[in-house]
């Protein structure tokens, strides 16, 4: 066979398998070739295996990277940020340092209520210079898709204009977006009198312009799910302060009844609020945060078909030495997913590595567990598990060559990126650590 990229002679080629999420055990299942190979044509995955093996198979290559002394691994997925926003928020942090809690500073108009002022306050222009430089740093972490929340407009015009950027940063960067619609991030400061007043107004009347936005704009910003839909979430931030659980229950059947995959954020904080048992009710693609979230509930979780999502930078940016319960959710024959949570209040990390290295030595993680859930996991957090997630003929061909003999050093190693080489749908969009974006 032809073929448009050979990558041979990899020091090793790691993956997970499958088009579903792996659960339990079988997250620390991984396959591992030496001396591998991936044989990619038309933006597709046609062979994986050892290099003598693939070899056999073509008759002629485009191009040939050698890997020599590298690992290779998926394109690695994040499945939950705040991509966009703007200003940020230091002042807090350093008021946390001295003593205040997230919920204190929320309750005072600060927290997300301070980003929403900035980045209603910010010009399209701003917006798109700081998303863009958020996205180029996640790339050269070795994200090839992420998650991108709205939620910092909390008012249609705004919340508007984050989802016309977003679909203006996806089409000119290789990294792809998934679009969540999130107004239910916080009760706008307009509304602090009466919150009953704006979930009226997210289910009457955002939620549908949203729906009628998204059809308008043809919503296909990355692959359908596999039935064919458009990926777009809805997502709720479940927790006091926030959205009740009644609360959380109206908006996210509005969405679900308009075709939005659903997500919800839950017990990040004490006390729990029981927003996990509602996610798993209502069949939620996803339930993300878990800090505080009782065995009970994460019995019922690992018995669902919703996958856990946990976010450690959050706890760490946090000054927190509580984090999520992983290996409790693993051990029960959950399905786990890590992301960065990006967001200018508690986790401003571009890099799923450091995710990994947080896992691994506060959540109980094996470096096979801790791949497994951001690559196959994370995809199927977001939808995409058929289509992205691990090495497979038929797959898209996002792959990273990491700086590194063996895949274990992405959570061993900290603080510096191991991402020698991006490939995103076949196309190299990051060579010897350094950025070469093509536009799609």
């Amino acid at each position: 066979m032809n073929v448009d990229l050979l990558i041979r002679h990899a020091a090793q080629v790691v993956t997970p398998r499958g088009r579903g999420p792996l659960r339990g055990a079988a997250m620390g299942l991984l396959t591992v070739i030496p001396d591998g190979a991936v044989a990619i044509r038309e933006g597709r995955i046609v062979a994986v295996g050892p290099t003598r093996e693939i070899e056999a198979q073509i008759t002629e290559a485009a191009e040939i990277l050698e890997a020599r002394g590298r690992a290779v691994v998926p394109g690695l997925v994040d499945p939950h940020t705040h991509l966009i926003w703007a200003g940020d928020r230091a002042a807090e942090f350093e008021q946390r340092l001295k003593g205040a809690t997230y919920l204190e500073i929320l309750q005072a108009g600060g927290g997300i209520l301070a980003t929403v002022r900035a980045t209603r306050a910010a010009s399209p222009e701003q917006l798109m210079a700081e998303t863009r430089a958020r996205m180029d740093r996640m790339l050269l972490h070795g994200t090839t898709t992420a998650e991108a929340k709205t939620g910092y407009g909390l008012e249609w015009e705004t919340e508007r204009r984050l989802l016309d950027l977003l679909h203006r940063l996806n089409a000119a960067h290789p990294l792809d977006l998934v679009p969540t619609f999130m107004g239910a991030h916080a009760i706008p400061a307009e509304y602090q009198e009466d919150p009953s007043a704006y979930v009226a107004v997210l289910i009457e009347e955002m939620l549908p312009t949203v729906a009628a936005w998204r059809f308008a704009h043809h919503g296909l910003w990355c692959p359908p799910w596999e039935d064919g839909r458009a990926a777009w979430f809805c997502d709720v931030f479940c927790e006091r302060g926030a959205f009740d659980p009644e609360q959380t229950r109206r908006i996210l059947e509005a969405a679900k009844d308009l075709g939005f995959g659903l997500k919800v954020h839950a017990d990040e904080f004490e006390p729990p609020l029981g927003a996990v048992p509602l996610a798993v009710a209502l069949r939620a693609v996803s339930v993300d945060h878990l800090v505080s979230t009782p065995p009970e509930h994460l019995e019922q979780l690992a018995r669902s078909e919703t996958i856990g999502v946990m976010l450690p930078g959050t706890s760490f940016g946090l000054g927190s030495t509580r984090y999520a319960p992983a290996r409790r959710l693993i051990d029960a024959g959950g399905a786990l997913a890590l992301a960065t949570d990006l967001n200018p209040g508690t986790s401003w990390c571009e890099s799923l590595p450091m995710m990994m290295a947080l896992a691994t030595r506060y959540m109980g993680l094996s470096p096979a567990e801790a791949l497994t859930a951001v690559t196959l996991n994370a995809a199927c957090a977001v939808g995409l598990g058929h289509e992205i997630g691990s090495l497979e003929p038929g797959k898209a061909a996002d792959l990273v060559i990491l700086e590194a003999p063996d895949y274990r050093h992405l959570a061993y190693r900290y603080g510096v990126s191991l991402v020698h080489t991006v490939i995103k749908r076949g196309r190299v969009v990051v060579q010897d650590g350094v950025l070469r974006i093509p536009e799609k």
